[in-house]
């Protein structure tokens, strides 16, 4: 006899008793187990086949001897993976190798640039202690003192207000859970009260039956083969009651929507790989209309550089001419306007050198103001996001009322950010558990006639080879109408104390 503890109705409850109450209800079900088996049946063992309705031919299940196998792959995976890692490994390596080898006689206006190790000190606390320990002096120690305060009071107060977002959420989710519980418990009376009901009617649809053979009228009934059978009388009224489906939920049911929806969404697909391919062609030509446009600006200017009053500024068109860089014929063209400059040889020879190197080198060094000098030695800089930057600074020169006033605004900005925020998610919080509740308490109301469904079709597979087997016995002639009552008295016991069972 196997009762499962965790059936719909205790996983509802389960979560939230305490241990004394597991006990109790554990208790409760092993007193109705053995009033139900020990105490309300005992029978002697010469009535035991008709008592237990024994078939004198049931063998045993299929799936009883069946062994399906697990093969052991042993130290296949361990393998696996320790030859996958070492080959990865190794891959990198070579990786490495090849790098180096591309870079042997790479042009050296191909090579990369150093790159400076910038360390960012993006946290005020992080400044801080850099200005003490590069500068220390009387104001860098005071303003530092004064942000590590700073800092220590504001971590205090958001875990104290953390703290208390957590205690209020957590209390308004044991009232949610509180009223979950007592809206539940209308779901499962209502659906205990459908199991009992089951019983009920099984109790009186097979008491009519055997009675009909027990004192057959004067005319027999017809045999159960070809009779209604008890999985199509229960519920008929429910049946009955089922509109017919409309053609939306006949489509919505056979996918008809799903495959609509699915030839709309790749015919969007196409339509807008499309149109993004015709952005691009028409934005290639506008970029080569601004190209042609720089062209023409570029052969202005050095027109007009041939009248001997005005001279080509020189950082003007060498900014125009790598505006042009990715256009064909680049080289050439810098070539033949350079040639027609009114400068000195040498200057057009310097000149032309400089823009056909910029052209051709692959990378630029990044500006020195953000990326150092590009030695590879740590660089550091200061690029605070952080209200405790305007305390520094108000610290570092007090006489300033604008730095105090900086610091204020910031700070009180921070601060009721932080609290609208904090607010607000507390508030998400307890709606989403309130909607999630309503959403446990709508699922267990939809999921009691499942419930039924679920117990009465258990009830008939245990009860339905039962009744076939007595009305073997009927057919066969072999049982006088004493041993016929016996095993329709035993049916209906099992139907009214067998499994499953009400409680569970």
């Amino acid at each position: 006899m196997n009762i499962n503890p965790f059936s719909n109705e205790q996983l509802i409850q389960h979560r939230n008793m305490t241990q004394s109450q597991k006990k109790n209800i554990n208790t409760t079900k092993e007193g109705v187990v053995v009033n139900s088996f020990v105490k309300d049946n005992e029978v002697s063992l010469s009535s035991l086949k008709d008592t237990f309705i024994i078939s004198d031919d049931t063998s045993m299940p299929s799936q009883l001897y069946k062994d399906n196998l697990i093969v052991d792959k042993k130290l296949l995976p361990l393998s696996t993976v320790a030859l996958g890692v070492m080959g990865a490994i190794a891959g990198l390596t070579g990786f490495v190798r090849y790098s180096a080898k591309a870079s042997k006689n790479l042009a050296k206006e191909k090579w990369l640039p150093a790159v400076t190790r910038n360390v960012n000190l993006s946290k005020e606390t992080s400044q801080v202690i850099y200005q003490m320990v590069q500068s220390p002096n009387s104001k860098t120690f005071i303003a530092g003192a004064g942000v590590l305060t700073l800092s220590a009071m504001a971590f205090m107060g958001k875990t104290f207000f953390d703290g208390f977002k957590e205690i209020w959420v957590k209390r308004k989710e044991a009232n949610i859970q509180k009223n979950l519980q007592e809206n539940l418990i209308a779901v499962e009376t209502q659906a205990f009260s459908g199991k009992m009901q089951i019983i009920r009617s099984m109790l009186s649809h097979y008491t009519k039956e055997f009675e009909g053979f027990l004192n057959p009228p004067e005319e027999k009934p017809d045999t159960p083969f070809g009779r209604k059978t008890f999985a199509q009388f229960a519920f008929t009224s429910t049946e009955n009651k089922t509109a017919t489906p409309s053609f939306l939920q006949k489509a919505r049911e056979n996918g008809f929507f799903n495959v609509i929806f699915g030839m709309a969404t790749f015919a969007g697909i196409v339509g807008l790989g499309f149109l993004s391919l015709k952005n691009l062609t028409k934005s290639k030509l506008h970029l080569q209309e601004s190209l042609e446009q720089t062209k023409k600006a570029i052969t202005q200017v050095v027109k007009t550089s041939k009248d001997e009053t005005k001279h080509a500024d020189k950082e003007n068109l060498e900014h125009m001419f790598l505006e042009i860089e990715h256009s064909r014929g680049i080289k050439e063209f810098v070539k033949e306007q350079i040639s027609v400059l009114n400068w000195t040889k040498e200057e057009k020879t310097d000149f032309e050198k400089k823009i056909i190197e910029k052209i051709e080198t692959s990378t630029t060094n990044v500006n020195p103001n953000i990326g150092g000098d590009g030695t590879p030695k740590p660089a550091f800089n200061s690029f605070v996001d952080d209200y405790k930057a305007f305390f520094y600074n108000w610290l570092l020169d007090t006489s300033n009322p604008q730095f105090g006033l900086l610091f204020g605004g910031v700070t009180a900005i921070t601060a009721i950010g932080y609290g609208g925020k904090l607010t607000g998610d507390a508030l998400k919080e307890v709606q989403v558990k309130k909607i999630n509740a309503q959403t446990e308490l709508d699922l267990q109301k939809r999921l009691v006639s499942t419930e039924l469904r679920n117990f009465k079709a258990k009830k008939d597979s245990a009860i339905n080879p039962l009744v076939k087997e007595f009305y073997k016995q009927v057919d066969s002639g072999k049982r006088t109408k004493e041993e016929l009552k016996t095993m329709a008295e035993n049916i209906l016991f099992e139907v009214k104390n067998g499994p499953p069972f009400v409680y569970s």
